[in-house]
């Protein structure tokens, strides 16, 4: 675990830095997918339309942990949806193996010995290329090319492994049937599923004439790779098919994420340009009118200048209050969005808020602290479970942050300034913050004075 964040550093100081920097505010809540239908988890403020929102003092609730969360549901990246990938390939693959022993069983029965190398061959290649589709298929973002070349290698196999392994044990063991119903099986991890009953009417005519040029049973042949194949199939489809659901699922959290830091940027440059519109327009007027009274008039035209000059204060003056509205995140909020987001990716989190309400400067402190803490447990950690505790004590409120998941080697990334910045602010403002690391558990620690 690191002392910070690289990026986070830069927020950490306030969501804010000018008017360039709202552009990356996005609210948690729509990435963790609770409230994101709500109002307020676009704008800000409950019912009030983006774009028109005034000085929100809430907008800013977690810029920087956004950005994770956003990284966090992409396909791959997200420790939930890298579980269910794992999980699905291990069923898949454990599936397939299984069915694969039963034209093993063939080897075994053969005496033959050059028919036991063929038919190992042909058995060894499909797992091969089987192998591969398994692969592919619980990864997103394979091209279609490569899928195209998988299917023509898999079709390729298919055709070789009739002269390879259907005079294994003849008479014995169906093992061209066995190895005929687990290529049936695997057409769905390539291919759409349609494409399984002209696969399983091309391996019952195999079998059949396998079993027919042999003198082996037609019947127990037709039955293996007609039912035993399909069956398959429709497991390995099922699982194939929700896999994608949960693919598509994380690839719409993360457009909802981007479309609510679209939104706020909107709404930001709207309640900029509500601000500065009318202020700029006037100014712009007083110039023009002190320009043309300047040869005639000079003492007017001053006046129209300081007049100007005034204007333009009081619009600096305005857009840094909003500004600073824009910095102040509110405490509860950032308390209910860092325990969705950690929730969402996987992490047992456990928030116990403070009993009573705190001063507005305490509160805000300990946002900032919050959201790099947050922040940290996603990026720097394998965290299983973290818990969020505030209390308040008679003139100072303490918050701690603990999670699991932390390398024993982990050391502070001295290029970062994240909880370095934040023990810095809160110095400035009588406050400390403090880490630990035992166990692999990371702790941090921050009070600040309740009294000026």
């Amino acid at each position: 675990m690191t002392g910070g964040v690289g990026a986070g550093g830069a927020v950490t100081g306030g969501a804010v830095a000018g008017t360039v920097g709202v552009s990356s505010v996005m609210p948690l809540s729509v990435v963790a997918g609770g409230r994101g239908n709500h109002p307020r988890a676009v704008t800000g403020r409950p019912g009030v339309p983006p774009g028109r929102s005034g000085h929100s003092t809430g907008a800013a609730a977690g810029s920087t942990l956004t950005t994770v969360a956003a990284d966090a549901v992409m396909p791959g990246g997200g420790r939930t949806l890298s579980r269910a990938r794992a999980a699905t390939l291990f069923s898949l693959a454990s599936g397939m193996v299984a069915t694969l022993l039963l034209p093993a069983i063939g080897l075994g029965r053969e005496p033959d010995g050059w028919r036991v190398a063929s038919g190992a061959a042909g058995i060894v290649a499909f797992a091969l290329v089987l192998a591969l589709v398994l692969g592919t298929a619980v990864t997103a973002g394979r091209s279609h090319r490569l899928r195209r070349r998988l299917r023509l290698g898999y079709a390729i196999v298919a055709v070789l492994s009739v002269p390879l392994v259907a005079p294994v044990a003849i008479g014995a063991w169906p093992t061209w049937a066995w190895l005929g119903a687990a290529m049936v099986g695997g057409v769905p991890l390539l291919a759409p599923f349609r494409l399984v009953l002209p696969a399983a009417v091309a391996a019952l005519a195999v079998a059949g004439a396998v079993a027919g040029a042999t003198g082996a049973s037609i019947g127990r042949s037709l039955l293996i790779a007609g039912t035993v194949g399909p069956g398959i199939a429709a497991v390995n489809g099922f699982q194939v098919w929700f896999w994608r659901l949960l693919v598509q699922a994380e690839q719409g959290r993360a457009a909802q994420a981007r479309l609510a830091a679209a939104q706020e940027r909107l709404r930001f440059a709207g309640d900029v340009h509500d601000l500065l519109g009318h202020h700029l327009t006037v100014i712009a007027l007083k110039a023009e009118l002190a320009a043309r009274l300047a040869p005639a008039d000079p003492a007017r035209a001053g006046r129209e200048a300081g007049e100007a000059q005034r204007l333009a204060a009081t619009a600096l003056t305005e857009l840094r209050r909003t500004v600073h509205g824009y910095r102040r995140v509110d405490l509860a909020e950032q308390l209910t969005a860092v325990g969705e987001v950690l929730r969402s990716s996987g992490v047992r989190c456990t928030v116990v808020p403070p009993a009573g309400e705190l001063p507005p400067e305490a509160a805000t402190q300990l946002a900032a602290v919050l959201r790099e803490a947050g922040t940290n447990v996603l990026r720097h950690s394998r965290a299983g479970w973290c818990r969020i505790e505030i209390t308040q004590e008679e003139d100072v409120v303490r918050m701690t942050v603990t999670n699991d998941g932390v390398a024993a080697t982990a050391a502070p990334d001295r290029h970062s300034h994240g909880l370095r910045g934040l023990a810095d602010r809160l110095a400035a403002a009588g406050g400390r913050l403090r880490t630990s690391h035992a166990d692999g558990v990371f702790t941090v620690e921050a009070t600040v004075p309740t009294t000026a």
